[in-house]
C-alpha cells in the first residue's frame, strides 16, 4: 500500500506518495503529469525492497508553485530533489526521471553524484549543451512555431490549456489521433497546441477514464503555470549548466523510452540516443520498447518496472 504526506524541502512544500522500506528510489514525472504517473511503479518497486518515492514536482498538483518564472530552473528542480533525499534522512538515492524529470534526474546524477548513485532516464536522453541556447537555436534555424516557443509568452498556453482542462488531458494524454506523432509538436497558426486533435478518439488502453478525471481534477485545481515556468526557463538552464559543459554522468544509467516516441524519433531525438555514450559513459542499456509511445511507464508498466528493478537490485542493495 502507498501513502501520501507533504514534505519541506529546499524551501517548498512537497506531495509525495511513498511506499516501501529499503534503499531510497525517487520518481520525478514530467509535463503535463504528476506523482499519479507513477502509480504502477511506485507499489512494484516497494515490493522488490526499497523505498520507493514519487513528488508531485515543482509547481504541480499539491506541490508549491513559486510565482517568480525564475524559481524553475534546473537548480531549483534538482534542488527540489537533493533537499527530499536530506528530508527523508537518506544520503544516498537512485533518481528515475520521465519526460522533463528525466533532465532533473540526469542533472542530479551529474550535479551530485555523492548522492545520486545511480540514475535512470525514460523518454528524455541526458543534456547535451549544444552549440548555443535551444529556442535561439530554433530560431536561427528558421522554426517558429514549436511548441517550446508557443509556451514562452505567459499566459497564452495557460489560457489554452486551462479553458477546458477535461478535454486538455484526454488530447495530451490519450494521444492526438495523428499518424505523426512528430506533427503534434508544431503549433500551426491560430489553431493553439490542442489544435490538431478533437478529444473525440477512445482512450488508449493504458489510461481508464478514472485516470483521466484524476489528473483533471488536480490539473483543475492547480493549473497549468508551473509546469509550463519549466519550459520558460530553457535558455536560462543553457546559460547556468555552462559550467558543467563537457561533463560527464559516470554513474551507472539506464535509458528507457517507447520506440515510437516522437522524442526519439526525430532526428535531434536519434542522434541524443546515437551519442548517449558519450554523456554517460557507464550507460548500461537503452531500453526500446516497441508499440509503445510516449507515456512509457504508464503504457508498458511490466516491462518498464522489471528493468527498473532489475537495474536497482544491481545499484542499490536491498535491505533484508
Amino acid at each position: 500500500m502507498s501513502s501520501s504526506r507533504v514534505i519541506s524541502a529546499n524551501g517548498i512544500d512537497m506531495f509525495v506518495r511513498e511506499a516501501g522500506q529499503g534503499p531510497l528510489v525517487v520518481l520525478c514525472h514530467g509535463w503535463p503529469e504528476l506523482s499519479y504517473s507513477w502509480r504502477h511503479q511506485i507499489p512494484a518497486i516497494a515490493a522488490a525492497g526499497f523505498h520507493v518515492v514519487a513528488p508531485d514536482m515543482r509547481g504541480y498538483g499539491a506541490t508549491s508553485a513559486p510565482s517568480d518564472v525564475s524559481a524553475y530552473s534546473i537548480f531549483d528542480t534538482v534542488g527540489d530533489v537533493v533537499g527530499l533525499v536530506q528530508a527523508l534522512g537518506e544520503t544516498r538515492a537512485m533518481v528515475v526521471g520521465h519526460d522533463w524529470g528525466a533532465p532533473v534526474a540526469w542533472h542530479a546524477a551529474l550535479f551530485r553524484p555523492d548522492i545520486f548513485t545511480a540514475v535512470a532516464g525514460l523518454s528524455v536522453p541526458p543534456p547535451f549543451r549544444g552549440r548555443g541556447k535551444p529556442l535561439d537555436l530554433l530560431r536561427k534555424s528558421g522554426v517558429t512555431n514549436f511548441y517550446w516557443q508557443y509556451f514562452q509568452t505567459p499566459g497564452v498556453a495557460e489560457a489554452e490549456l486551462e479553458r477546458d482542462v477535461a478535454h486538455t488531458m484526454r488530447v495530451v494524454l490519450g494521444g492526438r489521433g495523428l499518424a505523426d506523432p512528430t506533427a503534434a509538436m508544431f503549433v500551426q497558426e491560430g489553431k493553439g497546441f490542442l489544435g490538431h486533435a478533437t478529444g473525440s478518439d477512445p482512450l488508449p488502453d493504458w489510461l481508464t477514464e478514472a485516470d483521466l478525471a484524476y489528473f483533471t481534477e488536480v490539473f483543475r485545481k492547480a493549473g497549468f503555470r508551473g509546469g509550463l515556468n519549466w519550459y520558460r526557463n530553457l535558455d536560462r538552464n543553457w546559460e547556468l549548466t555552462a559550467p558543467f559543459d563537457g561533463a560527464k554522468i559516470t554513474q551507472p544509467a539506464l535509458f528507457i523510452a517507447g520506440a515510437q516516441d516522437a522524442i526519439i524519433t526525430s532526428s535531434l531525438g536519434r542522434y541524443a540516443l546515437e551519442e548517449l555514450e558519450t554523456v554517460a559513459p557507464n550507460l548500461e542499456g537503452k531500453l526500446l520498447i516497441e508499440g509503445a509511445g510516449h507515456w512509457v511507464q504508464q503504457e508498458r508498466p511490466a516491462e518498464v518496472n522489471a528493468a527498473l528493478i532489475a537495474f536497482a537490485r544491481r545499484h542499490l542493495a536491498p535491505r533484508a
